[in-house]
């Protein structure tokens, strides 16, 4: 979905039309001649964003920073206030190359955030103190319980992107993890902190969705734990909350004194509409669990089945013996936004989907689509019935099914769909 900052990159597998920073030499290659010089005011608000410090410099024309703690007194940039003056290109790129040279751990993520503009979100998470917190360490399963909760946030943010709704299941997954293939993650310096940059290109819609699902969540927990009600959470819906969201900042919480989540736009590409400039960090506590698991539930049970009219490739039959209902699995080519989905048929719709398997063609069915196992299964099966597909579209199928025939039965008792 989304990869680390510090996963090793090479050739293997990237296609030639990648170009995050991590899969170029460091620093990127942001100064290269006949390189667009990134615009200072741009420069000046990301190094602020990351702890710089402005200590003087020419009034109106450029300025000096240098890193935050123990590394302020190795590096310093100058940085010009515009682009209109004559030196201000040469100091721009002086100012990269020392970026690249920094020791400071937040360098590199402002070269990372030049290179591709991206919205940061950033994640803080409060754990018992141990002699390894001390020393400025992190476990490693508290790194990891912070990563995997990170992702399902992110995750959560995407499908909302998609659509709204209370519990998406398996709905939707495959576009919010493409929505998500160019996102960045990086830990912070003290193992406790994580930041996620995603690109304004592919993933701005993520980030504003995220906003205002975060907020609006934080304010039904607010509006659950001074009534009792849980009525905020159902109108938290059309913002973007969801069980996906409840259960990400549950794993987030769980086991911590606390979390924050911070979210700062691309300076480059400025504020999107209807959302704050700056908008405000949102936390969540031990004390919220309880209304965050509730809102979970109550997300699960109500979200309703849905009536779908889909078409699918069969890659599974299944059934007790020779005659008699089955049980089909498709894997959806229309109809729906699931990868797979499991139907129970009546005899003659099963030898329907039997004889479709064998000639390579897909299968039109009617039915509902229950929340039940995450909107894998259909109910109801009606109007079953082969696709007539273009000998080209037949040819890919039947190459795919014969490479899998290990997976397929028929008439006989396997592995259920």
């Amino acid at each position: 979905m989304h990869r680390s900052m510090d996963e090793p990159t090479g050739a293997a597998g990237l296609p030639a039309a990648r170009s995050h920073p991590t899969a170029r030499p460091w620093p990127p290659p942001l100064a290269e001649a006949g390189t667009e010089l990134p615009d200072p005011a741009v420069l000046g608000a990301l190094l602020r964003r990351h702890g710089w410090q402005r200590r003087g410099g020419a009034p109106g024309r450029y300025g000096r920073w240098t890193p935050p703690g123990s590394a302020a007194g190795a590096t310093s940039l100058l940085v010009p206030e515009s682009a209109a003056f004559p030196d201000s290109g040469e100091l721009i790129e002086e100012a990269l190359l020392a970026l690249g040279r920094s020791a400071a751990p937040s360098a590199r993520d402002v070269l990372v955030s030049l290179a591709v503009p991206s919205d940061e979100i950033r994640w803080w998470r409060e754990v018992p103190e141990s002699a390894a917190g001390a020393a400025g360490a992190a476990g490693w399963a508290e790194a990891d319980e912070l990563r995997s909760a990170a992702r399902q946030v992110l995750m959560a943010g995407a499908l909302a992107a998609r659509g709204r709704a209370g519990y998406h299941g398996a709905r939707h997954r495959r576009k919010a993890r493409a929505a998500l293939d160019d996102a960045l993650i990086g830990p912070g310096a003290d193992g406790r902190s994580l930041t996620a940059y995603v690109p304004v290109a592919s993933g701005r819609a993520v980030a504003v969705q995220l906003c205002h699902a975060l907020h609006a969540t934080r304010e039904a927990v607010d509006y659950q734990r001074a009534t009792g009600g849980m009525e905020a959470f159902d109108s938290a819906i059309a913002a973007g909350a969801g069980r996906e969201l409840t259960e990400a900042l549950v794993a987030l919480v769980r086991g911590s004194e606390g979390a924050r989540i911070d979210l700062r736009w691309a300076p480059a590409a400025g504020t999107p509409d209807g959302c704050p400039a700056r908008p405000a960090p949102v936390e969540f506590s031990p004390g919220d669990l309880p209304a965050l698991r509730a809102a979970g539930a109550r997300y699960l049970r109500d979200e309703p089945a849905v009536l779908v009219r889909l078409t699918g490739a069969v890659v599974r039959l299944r059934r007790s013996g020779p005659r008699g209902p089955g049980i089909v699995r498709l894997r959806v080519l229309a109809g729906a936004e699931v990868a797979h989905v499991r139907v129970e048929l009546d005899e003659e719709a099963y030898r329907i989907a039997g004889h479709a398997h064998l000639v390579g063609l897909p299968l039109r069915v009617e039915g509902r689509l229950e929340n039940r196992g995450g909107f894998r299964r259909l109910t109801g099966a009606s109007q079953v019935a082969p696709v007539q597909v273009d000998e080209a579209e037949r040819d890919r199928l039947m190459k795919a099914l014969q490479e899998n025939v290990d997976f397929f039965e028929e008439a006989c008792v396997g592995e259920e769909a």
